[in-house]
C-alpha cells in the first residue's frame, strides 16, 4: 500500500510497567491497545520498527466476511457453530473498524463495497453454488450467485456476490490509531526488539539493549509469535505473496472487490491515485516462504492473469510483497499462549489479516478484562486441529524435509563469484554460511543456521532477504532479524576464510 504520515516514537530508553503490554504495532496489537486503553488501562506499546512497519504494512487491505478458506471447509473443520461464528466475527471486524475510523474522525478512505468471488474463466461453477449455500447455513443469507460480474468490456463472467464488504487504508489506519492511543495515556515504543518473554503473575517482556517492561497481562501480536518455539508452529506455515499496483484510467476498473478460486489464487481491489488515473492493485501467485525460485517471476505471472481480465492496464508502476501466515484450520490463533496464564498471542492471519487482527484486538481485550466471548472456543490457541490432520502432518513433514538441506552442497563453490548486491549459501566443512556481498564489494558472512529451530536459510534474490524454509523467519542482508517466530538474528560466520577470486560485477 502507499506511505502515509506516520508518528515518530523513541526506543525504550529505561525499564517500564503497565497493565498491559502489547508487542507489535500492526492491525492486532494496535487494536488490542486501543480498545483496552479506551477501558482506562495503562498500555506500552513496544515494536522493532515503526508503525505498521511490518505485515499490516503490506496488505492490499480487504475488510469482508467472505474468507480466504471456503466456508464449506471452515465447516468440515469447525461444524457449522463454527462457520457461524467465524461469519460472524469477521462481520463484526469489519463493523468495528467502521465503528473507530467514525468515532476518532480518521480519513483512511474506508468505504463499503461490494465483492465477487469467481472461477477462472471456463471452469465449472460447481464451487461457488456449494460455498454460496455454506455461506447462508454461516448466516450469510445476502451472498447470492450473479451472472456476470462488472469486468471491463463486458466480459461474461458469473461470481459470487458478497456485498457490504470494505477495504481502507492500512498505514493511515494504524498512524491514527497510534495517536489516539498516546492520547488516552498509553506509551509508545519503536525501534526496540522484544526478544524473550517470561510469564507469571506480573509478567516481564525482555527487550534488546537490556530493558524491559513488566505488566499485568502481555500481548503477543508480531505476525508468528516469538515467544513460542514449537507448539503454535507445527499448526501452521508462512507463505509469500506477490502484489503488483497496475495504473489504469479512472472509471475504466469497476470499484469492487475481486477473489477467483484457482490455486494459487488471485485478488483484486481499486484505489484512487491522481485526478485520471486508478491504481489497480493484483495479488496472488503465493508460495512457502523459503521454498521457492526465481520468485521475481511472480510479479510478471500477476500481470499476465490481470491484463486477461482487465486489458485497461495501463502498466505497473508498483510491487511488492507479504508474509501471509496459514493455520491449517483456516482459522486465527488468537488467546492465551498455550502453558501460559498471562501471555495472549495473536497469529494465523489466513490471508484475512486486517479482519483476523480486529478480532484479536477484540477477543483479547475482552479475556484480559474477563468477559466472556463466544469466540473465545473458536479461535483457542490451544485447539487440536483433528479435522484437518492431514493438512497437519503434510505441513510437518514438509518443514521435516527441509533439514536435509544441511546434507547438500551450497548454491556456489565460491563466495567470490557473488555479485555485488546479492547473497548465497556456500558449504564451508560441516558450516552452511550464509554470504553477501553489499554493493561497495565488502562480503559479509553468518552462520547459514536460523536461530529459531536451526533450519538453513535461503537467499531471496527479489527482496534481498534470508529466507527460512521451516517456519517462515527471515533476516535482512546483514542478518537481522524481520520476521519471526525468530527473535534473533543471524550468527556471524566464525574463521572466515579470505577470499581468492575477484568478485563479478552485478547489475
Amino acid at each position: 500500500m502507499a506511505t502515509a504520515d506516520v508518528p515518530l516514537y523513541p526506543p525504550l530508553a529505561e525499564s517500564a510497567s503497565a497493565n498491559v503490554c502489547v508487542v507489535g504495532a500492526g492491525i492486532a496489537g494496535l487494536t488490542a491497545a486501543y480498545l483496552l486503553a479506551r477501558e482506562g488501562k495503562s498500555v506500552v506499546v513496544l515494536d522493532d520498527g515503526p508503525i505498521a512497519g511490518g505485515e499490516s504494512g503490506r496488505t492490499t487491505a480487504h475488510l469482508v466476511n467472505a474468507l480466504d478458506d471456503r466456508y464449506f471447509d471452515i465447516e468440515k473443520m469447525h461444524g457449522e457453530k463454527g462457520a457461524r461464528l467465524a461469519a460472524g466475527s469477521h462481520t463484526a471486524a469489519v463493523n468495528q473498524i467502521e465503528e473507530i475510523v467514525r468515532e476518532e474522525s480518521i480519513d483512511c478512505d474506508f468505504e463499503r463495497l461490494d465483492g465477487y468471488l469467481f472461477t477462472p474463466p471456463g471452469q465449472p461453477i460447481d464451487i461457488l453454488e456449494e460455498e454460496r449455500d455454506a455461506c447462508h447455513r454461516a448466516g450469510l443469507r445476502e451472498v447470492r450467485l450473479v451472472e456476470q460480474m462488472p469486468l471491463p468490456q463486458g466480459k461474461l463472467c458469473p461470481a459470487l456476490l458478497f456485498p457490504n464488504q470494505g477495504q481502507f487504508h492500512p498505514v493511515k489506519y494504524l498512524a491514527a490509531l497510534a495517536k489516539a492511543i498516546e492520547r488516552m495515556g498509553g506509551r509508545i515504543f519503536t525501534r526496540t526488539r522484544a526478544e524473550n518473554v517470561a510469564d507469571g503473575r506480573t509478567v516481564t517482556v525482555f527487550a534488546h539493549g537490556g530493558h524491559k517492561v513488566t505488566a499485568n497481562a502481555v500481548v503477543v501480536a508480531t505476525n508468528t509469535p516469538f515467544n513460542d518455539w514449537v507448539t503454535i508452529h507445527t499448526k501452521q506455515a508462512a507463505y509469500r505473496t506477490y502484489v503488483i499496483g497496475a495504473i489504469v484510467a479512472r472509471g475504466s476498473v469497476h470499484k469492487a472487490l475481486f477473489w477467483d478460486t484457482a490455486d494459487p489464487y488471485h485478488y483484486v481491489r481499486l484505489q484512487a491515485f491522481s485526478d485520471k488515473h486508478d491504481v489497480l492493485i493484483v495479488g496472488g501467485e503465493d508460495h512457502k516462504t523459503g521454498q521457492a525460485d526465481a520468485t521475481g517471476d511472480r510479479f510478471d505471472r500477476l500481470e499476465m492473469w490481470a491484463r486477461q481480465l482487465f486489458p485497461v492496464i495501463d502498466f505497473v508502476e508498483f510491487r511488492w510483497s507479504g508474509q501471509i501466515i496459514e493455520p491449517v484450520d483456516s482459522l486465527a490463533f488468537i488467546g492465551r499462549n498455550p502453558g501460559n496464564d498471562n501471555v495472549y498471542i495473536a497469529t494465523g492471519d489466513s490471508g484475512n489479516g486486517m479482519t483476523h487482527g480486529t478480532i484479536a484486538g477484540m477477543l483479547i481485550s475482552d479475556l484480559i478484562d474477563g468477559r466472556e466471548n463466544e469466540w473465545a472456543k473458536l479461535y483457542d490457541p490451544s485447539r487440536t486441529p483433528l479435522r484437518s490432520v492431514r493438512e497437519y502432518v503434510r505441513e510437518n513433514v514438509n518443514v521435516a524435509r527441509q533439514y536435509s538441506d544441511w546434507l547438500t552442497g551450497g548454491d556456489i563453490e565460491d563466495a567470490g563469484n557473488i555479485p555485488h548486491g546479492e547473497g548465497a549459501v556456500i558449504r564451508r566443512g560441516v558450516q552452511k554460511i550464509a554470504a553477501y556481498r553489499d554493493r561497495t564489494g565488502e562480503l559479509h558472512e553468518f552462520l547459514a543456521r536460523c536461530p529459531h529451530l536451526g533450519c538453513v536459510v535461503h537467499w531471496n534474490a527479489t527482496e534481498k532477504t534470508w529466507d527460512c524454509p521451516c517456519h517462515g523467519s527471515r533476516f535482512d542482508p546483514h542478518g537481522k532479524v524481520i520476521n519471526g517466530p525468530a527473535s534473533t538474528g543471524l550468527s556471524p560466520a566464525e574463521d572466515q576464510e579470505p577470499v581468492t577470486t575477484e568478485p563479478v560485477i552485478g547489475t
